[in-house]
């Protein structure tokens, strides 16, 4: 294993050296961007969760293994949520502008509170962790379409575009560092399943992952992604109009 030993620290760089470049290279998504980033920099420390039961990364001062908790983690934690929300509004080319509060808006807090509503009960089941999260995720993902409707398309394209953005990352890491997804994840204890050699619970998390988080500042701010040229015209109009 000691050859693997600074691979999640690159890995975990390699997302962030991503969210560096977005970040210099699109100033219109930067509050976005580092918003949502440190929104899911805490989830890094619910490492001890995945720790040895879903993987057992070698990490930096063996942290991982002493004590469950890891730098990585947080690196990434942080990395994928500046990046899962605004890779939509850079492929659309659109920008989160802020919106009056409606449609069934009364289930707002419900809504933003279904992954925790859904992730508790399913840990008594017994299951690896990685399942209860991943369908957690989903479930958000789907209240906060039910919630706000007119973020489906966000949603649902930002979820694909995550869950390709991270394959490209899992594919990068499989055929850098061969030996290592078999040495770290703890693959007796989930399906097996190891399409292009990348465990299936990994693209599982990638897509759900992306499916939440792609519109869940939106959702938690009441704003929306607009085209940035339709967006100039209104305000224009409206500068003209005062």
């Amino acid at each position: 294993m000691t050859g693997y030993h600074y691979i999640w620290l690159f890995w975990a760089l390699a997302f962030l050296l991503a969210f560096i470049v977005i970040y210099g290279s699109f100033r219109e998504h930067r509050t976005l961007m580092l918003r949502a980033a440190l929104g899911t920099a805490p989830f890094g420390l619910s490492e001890p969760l995945f720790v040895p039961a879903y993987w057992s990364p070698p990490s930096l001062f063996d942290l991982a293994q002493r004590t469950g908790f890891d730098l990585e983690s947080i690196i990434f934690s942080f990395s994928i949520g500046g990046i899962g929300a605004v890779l939509y509004n850079l492929a659309a080319r659109r920008v989160t502008r802020p919106i009056p509060p409606h449609g069934p808006h009364r289930f707002h807090r419900l809504a933003l509170a279904v992954p925790v509503l859904v992730f508790l009960p399913l840990l008594t089941l017994g299951w690896n962790l990685i399942y209860p999260a991943v369908i957690a995720m989903a479930a958000g993902a789907g209240a906060a379409v039910l919630c706000r409707p007119d973020l489906g398309a966000k949603t649902l394209y930002g979820g694909l575009l995550f869950l390709a953005f991270y394959a490209i990352f899992m594919i990068g890491l499989r055929f850098s560092a061969p030996g290592y997804i078999e040495h770290v994840w703890n693959l007796p204890a989930l399906s097996g399943l190891v399409p292009v050699g990348i465990p299936l619970e990994e693209l599982l998390f990638g897509g759900a992952f992306g499916l939440y988080w792609a519109s869940v500042y939106e959702h938690l701010t009441w704003t929306r992604p607009l085209l940035r040229a339709k967006h100039r015209f209104a305000r224009t109009d409206l500068e003209e109009r005062v």
